[in-house]
């Protein structure tokens, strides 16, 4: 009897496990991880690193003191998206300005969509750069000290929507530009000769 009742023992603890098994391969929702609040900010951080420039204003640097920066959203027709995800647009010689409390993009240029209908954009039309209205306002008290402008830097995607990288810069002066193209071929001189003393 004892050996009886130690076999039915046996017996009922390897159904269990047996049965425990077929649940767990049975649930349809241990193929997925359920991320924790910090893991999911770490990961989306990460994935709004990974923009993409579509379009640099090379010449702003070598014209501007760049004494700060800011993000901006841009107001976009839907050709316009479709045309900039193409990298189908120019800043030289764009810059922003402050209208009525509304900040305004001038100058970019974006081409019109290949494959638009006759409702196309005007390439060089003025667009609403979006920020808050704190942001507008401190612009607005730092743009009014004398020689500063807003200067446009990129524009790339950050998830679905375009943005802007505004500058608040200082004109440079014609010596200070001359320094700076000095100062760049130096170093460019310097980079060359080290690479040849290494090969």
């Amino acid at each position: 009897m004892p050996q009886t009742k130690m076999a039915l023992a046996q017996r009922a603890t390897l159904s269990s496990q047996v049965r425990g098994r077929a649940t767990t391969t049975q649930n349809p929702f241990d193929s997925f991880r359920v991320f924790s609040y910090h893991e999911a900010k770490i990961l989306r951080g990460m994935a709004e690193k990974e923009q993409r420039v579509l379009v640099s204003n090379r010449k702003a640097r070598h014209n501007y003191h760049i004494l700060d920066t800011l993000e901006a959203g841009i107001a976009l027709l839907g050709t316009e998206v479709k045309s900039l995800r193409q990298g189908n647009a120019n800043l030289q010689d764009s810059y922003a300005m402050i209208r009525q409390g509304e900040v305004w993009l001038f100058g970019m240029h974006i081409s019109p969509y290949e494959h638009g209908s006759v409702s196309n954009h005007d390439p060089r039309r003025t667009r609403k750069l979006l920020l808050q209205r704190r942001e507008i306002r401190r612009l607005f008290g730092r743009v009014q000290e004398k020689g500063l402008a807003l200067i446009p830097l990129s524009v790339y995607f950050k998830g679905p929507y375009a943005k802007v990288e505004l500058a608040i810069a200082r004109g440079k002066r014609s010596y200070d530009r001359r320094e700076a193209i000095k100062q760049r071929e130096a170093k460019r001189e310097i980079a060359v000769r080290m690479k040849r003393s290494t090969t």
